[in-house]
């Protein structure tokens, strides 16, 4: 009953054009109804404003495609409520922190970001954390729509392979893997002497009242995702930190104090508690690390090269010596890097040349399978410089797919077509049991799905 008068009023409010106030002051638009849930123009504005601030391109109409993208969700959302569906908050958290430092970085600042979305860091974490929220339900929902219906044998990959015309076949590009051993310079005491003394000095500052801790982090932190956003983190749980900063940050009480110095391989931390919800908290932090002369660095330049010529003078193989690497990621896999892009190759050892970090890049474009080149210097994640020896494991150059080399790619590529259609069958059918009502300002678009104007509202 309740979701009946709740859906008798939002076609009464789609008709008048508007939602307002009591007072009829007009505050939104609604302008588009699906089952009792409404869409409005200023959720439209949200999204394109958030797809534009992290970089990504919109095709086509965004005045069409946006608001059947909200419509389309919410039909997963409705599954999901009906699945009785759940989401861990931990799968929210983990992505919440990523999410905005990349709007960050894309816009440029904090203040930057707040102007051009038009709400504060404090409601856009909000929103954010609701749509990662959705897009989890969505995800699950999907899955549970094709988990047991695209099952393929070796004979569909074959017969889609045979009918793809010769000009429509996919170009795998060059594959390659590689090993990597890492050696860091040694830095002499008396330079991580110096930087600890900037951070107490900091310290002294903050807790006798003559700087404060923000500003601080503006001028001299070195953590480029923090610093231009006073050193704040944002809301984060243990496990989204690294244990060093996480252990020290979660026994901080008092947001008046300022921690003691951490040490982790971003370099030395000063921490502040901003808040803590649960098991979640807030903290700023000032990183700063010690400097690496140019003798440092060419000392430890020339370990590694000694290293390569041993290798080359088969004293002793790649393999052998990954265990003198300080790349914790790969020295327990005689070093193969393993790559943690957002593509299809995620979680493998089999990169792109464009998935290879720059400097890595550079140099395997011009070796054979079975070099090792010269040390080289290279940034890691973290930040910190490094010296690397690299050996190309193996490569594949690119080529037009074929089922022999590549039954794994076109195998993926034929699930995902039948993942589609079973999507796509399965929206079909939910869109025309389910009240859609757009408003005629908007409706005139070329939309994926044809149904959602329905005839009774087309002959009006």
């Amino acid at each position: 009953m309740q979701k009946a008068r709740k859906l008798i009023l939002l076609i009464i409010l789609l008709g008048s054009g508007i939602l307002s106030y009591a007072q009829n002051n007009v505050i939104d638009e609604i302008i588009w109804v699906v089952g009792d849930e409404a869409i409005l123009k200023s959720d439209v504005e949200k999204v394109r404003l958030g797809m534009l601030s992290r970089g990504e391109r919109i095709e086509g109409d965004p005045y069409c495609l946006i608001p059947e993208q909200l419509a389309v969700q919410k039909l997963f959302l409705d599954q999901a409520k009906i699945d009785s569906i759940e989401v861990p908050a931990s799968a929210v958290n983990s992505q919440l922190s990523r999410y905005e430092n990349n709007v960050i970085a894309n816009l440029g600042s904090k203040e930057k970001a707040e102007e051009y979305l038009g709400s504060t860091m404090s409601q856009l974490r909000d929103e954010w954390r609701e749509q990662i929220r959705n897009e989890y339900l969505v995800s699950e929902v999907k899955k549970s729509l094709v988990g047991k219906k695209t099952n393929l044998t070796p004979s569909e990959v074959r017969k889609y392979y045979a009918q793809l015309p010769k000009d429509s076949l996919p170009y795998i590009p060059t594959m390659v893997e590689v090993q990597i051993i890492t050696n860091e310079p040694v830095i002499p005491l008396k330079d991580i002497d110096q930087v600890k003394d900037r951070l107490r000095d900091y310290t002294n500052r903050i807790n006798s009242g003559t700087a404060d801790f923000a500003t601080l982090a503006i001028m001299y932190s070195e953590d480029p995702g923090s610093a231009p956003n006073g050193g704040e983190l944002g809301f984060m749980g243990r496990a989204e930190l690294l244990p060093e900063f996480s252990s020290v940050g979660f026994s901080l009480s008092d947001p008046k104090k300022v921690s003691n110095i951490v040490e982790t391989e971003y370099g030395f931390h000063i921490i502040q508690l901003i808040e803590r919800r649960g098991d979640r908290a807030n903290f700023r932090h000032i990183l700063l690390r010690p400097k690496v002369s140019t003798e440092d660095m060419n000392k430890a330049k020339f370990r590694l090269d000694s290293i390569a010529n041993d290798i080359r003078a088969n004293k002793f193989t790649f393999e052998d010596a990954t265990v003198l690497s300080f790349d914790k990621n790969t020295r327990k896999n005689n070093g193969l890097m393993v790559n943690y892009k957002e593509s299809t190759n995620y979680g493998t050892p089999r990169f792109t040349m464009e998935e290879l970090p720059t400097e890595i890049g550079k140099i395997v474009n011009n070796m054979k399978v079975g070099d090792i080149s010269p040390a080289f210097t290279m940034k890691q994640n973290s930040g910190k410089e490094v010296v690397a020896i690299i050996k190309l494991k193996s490569k594949t150059e690119g080529h037009i797919a074929n089922v022999s080399d590549d039954y794994q790619t076109l195998k993926a590529i034929v699930e995902n077509k039948k993942h589609e259609e079973v999507l796509k069958k399965w929206l079909q059918t939910k869109i025309k049991s389910t009240y859609v009502r757009i408003d005629k300002d908007w409706e005139n678009c070329d939309f994926q799905y044809p149904d959602w104007i329905k005839k009774d509202q087309a002959s009006k």
